[in-house]
Order: C-alpha cells, then structure tokens, then sequence
C-alpha cells in the first residue's frame, strides 16, 4: 500500500504547489452554483492585529452558507500598512505582505481584486472587521475622524449604496460607512469602557465626529439603518465570548440578507 500510495501523494503535492493563485481548490464553504442572494465579502488581510478578524470572517461565512448565499470574496491588491507579529503583538520590522494574497488565505485561495466588484453583480456586500479595516481600507487607525478611505473601497459604498443595495460591517468597519456615507447611522458597541468589556468605546466619539450617528448596542445585537440599507453589529470591539460574537454577527447577516429582499 505504501508504494502505491507515494506517487499519488507526490502528484497531490506537486499539483498543489503548481495550483496559480485564484485557481479552484477543495472548500467547506464553497459550493456549486445555487439560488440565492449574491453576497460580496470584503476582505483586508489576514489576522486580527494587521488584516480581517478571522473568526469574524468565518462567522460571516457561516450563517451566510446556512442561508444559502452565494459568496464571492474581494480584497484590494495593494500592501499592508504594516505587518504584525501576532505572537508577540509588536510590528514585524522589514516585512510587507499584501492584502489580496494575505486575504486569499481566509478564502481559501478564491479570492478576487476589489477592483472587479461591481455593485450590479451582488445583492449586497459585507465588511468583516479586524485593524485591516483601520490601517488597510482606510487610515482611521494612524488619522482618526481625519481618515482616508482606499478609494477603491470608497467606490464599492457609494456603489451598493446609490443602487439601494444593503451594507453590513462589524467590529471597526462601520467606520468606512461613517467617513463615507455621511449622516450614516452605525455601531461599534458600547459607549463607555464599562471597567474594560469594551476596550474600543471611544471609537463612538470618532464616529460622531465623522457626521454619522452613533446608536449603542450589544455584542449579539445589530443595527439597522433602514434608510440606508447600512447594518453593524460591534463584535470583537467587545471582549466577549466566541459564541456571543458569532450570534451578533448572525443578526447583521440576517438583516442584510432581510433587507437584500432574499
């Protein structure tokens, strides 16, 4: 058994390292082409601390496979702002990796330049949190209420937003929507740091004064801004528990898919 199952082995690894980036491989959350809302997600890296949350993404993929969504993923093809050692929580000196391949990691290799998203092709589109969102979509992380938008990532807002096509972010996204989409209403938790369940409070501030609204909710609680088809939830801009994330990521969803009339 063994000399048989060597050559299969070699020619497995083989293809698998031959595999172009973009090409089609094994996934538990794509399926074959069905009915359903046509979902854009947007990615910015991969990790928490330079790129996408990946539990926030996952969680994102999940309750939007359990509706039986079409998926397709998208990130901008340009560099990080930084890279940071996760381990250590301390920037990588030297390093530089790019948010298209990075975000191809979470996606399984099926991942697609942001350039090519086009309103007119999806229902609607996501944004999954994580200081990507902060440092590689935007420069809210260095700027604050002084912050650039990629304009790549500027285009796709006003684009699902001018087509009446609804919007979810979590965790730190809603503030794209909020420098973006002016007199927006959004989450991002908790307004105070409540004795540190809710480390990121002060974003609230920031969003106000980006001209937006601010609206307090929980981690398992979304809102929804129905005269812009704009839904958050705060996700890990709580210190929550995992399931509590997961379930308020579930209600954004939910909303988004409600308001995607599927």
């Amino acid at each position: 058994m063994a000399v048989v199952g060597a050559p299969r082995a070699s020619r497995l690894a083989a293809s698998l390292l031959a595999r172009p980036r973009g090409a089609p491989c094994a996934s538990l959350h794509v399926s074959a082409p069905r009915p359903g809302p046509r979902v854009a997600l947007v990615l910015s890296g991969c990790g928490v601390y330079d790129g996408t949350e990946i539990h926030e993404a996952s969680a994102a993929l999940v309750h939007l496979s359990r509706a039986g969504a079409a998926v397709q993923m998208f990130a901008p093809d340009v560099a990080q702002m930084h890279v940071v050692d996760h381990a250590r929580g301390q920037p990588a000196d030297g390093d530089s990796r790019n948010v298209l391949t990075e975000s191809a990691r979470i996606a399984r290799g099926r991942i697609t330049d942001l350039a090519r998203l086009r309103a007119a092709d999806h229902d609607a589109a996501i944004f999954p949190g994580g200081f990507g969102a902060a440092k590689n979509l935007s420069t809210f992380a260095v700027d604050g209420k002084d912050c650039r938008v990629l304009p790549g990532v500027e285009r796709v807002l006003r684009d699902f937003h001018q087509a009446g096509k609804p919007i979810g972010l979590c965790c730190i996204a809603p503030v794209l929507a909020a420098k973006v989409l002016r007199g927006v209403e959004v989450t991002v938790g908790h307004e105070e740091d409540e004795g540190g369940r809710w480390p990121y409070a002060g974003t609230a501030e920031a969003i106000r004064a980006l001209g937006a609204t601010h609206c307090a909710k929980d981690v398992t609680e979304a809102h929804v801004d129905a005269a812009n088809k704009v839904v958050t939830t705060p996700a890990f801009m709580c210190e929550a528990e995992l399931h509590l994330v997961h379930d308020g990521i579930g209600a954004m969803v939910r909303e988004v898919l409600r308001l995607a009339g599927r």
